[in-house]
């Protein structure tokens, strides 16, 4: 079961979608030159997915970007969540108005990688561990994130090193047995444990686990999306 996903992989890689999960991932990496506004705003984005959808998240960074995201009252958001459709409006709006005092989360991530690479004195940890690090950080200190919406924000600014344990995924490892279930709800300690899975099958299919997300989410959804 593993081969044969290995092979539809294979085959992705060699057509015209290789295009677009390649312009995508230029996307992602492109935000290490980018600003904090920049960065805040995706913060914000990847709190609007959880538990909706990455075209709603889209919709309502498209629409507010991060002047809205950052400078409207969380009685406004409300009301603009709601107007764009957005299905958890109340909560969402108390995230973001308390994700404020996150800006400079760039800044700080950069502090906390450099903070997981010291070690004994010299650079002994790998990027793996650096970007585990951050999410840990993010998982813990931002309200609104677990561990997917965490992961979700790495990649999304170009770290290549966590998994993005959406239900797409998760079915789609299950299908091809690579996990013997579905689990029903996403603990830390199933999140890890299928997380590692994904670990040898990326190194396997040679591939981080950025572009392994999208090519695994283009076969469930059919679309490249951030």
């Amino acid at each position: 079961m593993v081969q044969s996903l290995l092979g539809a992989l294979n085959s992705l890689a060699q057509g015209p979608v290789s295009g677009q999960v390649l312009s995508r991932y230029n996307d992602f990496k492109s935000f290490s030159a980018k600003g904090e506004e920049a960065w805040f705003s995706e913060l914000c984005f990847c709190l609007m997915t959880a538990n909706s959808s990455a075209q709603m998240g889209l919709k309502v960074q498209d629409a507010l970007g991060f002047g809205g995201f950052y400078n409207l009252s969380q009685k406004k958001l409300t009301k603009e969540l709601k107007a764009l459709g957005y299905r958890f409006y109340n909560k969402r709006a108390e995230y973001i108005v308390e994700a404020r005092k996150h800006f400079g989360i760039k800044g700080k991530l950069v502090e906390i990688g450099l903070i997981a690479s010291e070690g004994d004195g010299r650079v002994t940890a790998s990027e793996i561990a650096m970007d585990r690090a951050k999410r840990a950080y993010l998982s813990e200190n931002v309200k609104g994130f677990g561990l997917k919406e965490a992961s979700h924000f790495l990649r999304n600014t170009g770290h290549d090193n966590c998994a993005i344990l959406d239900r797409h995924i998760i079915r789609l490892m299950y299908e091809h047995a690579m996990i013997t279930e579905t689990p029903k709800t996403i603990t830390a300690r199933n999140y890890f444990a299928i997380e590692s899975v994904l670990d040898t099958f990326a190194e396997e299919a040679g591939l981080n686990h950025s572009i392994l997300d999208l090519y695994l989410w283009y076969m469930k959804t059919g679309k490249v999306l951030k």
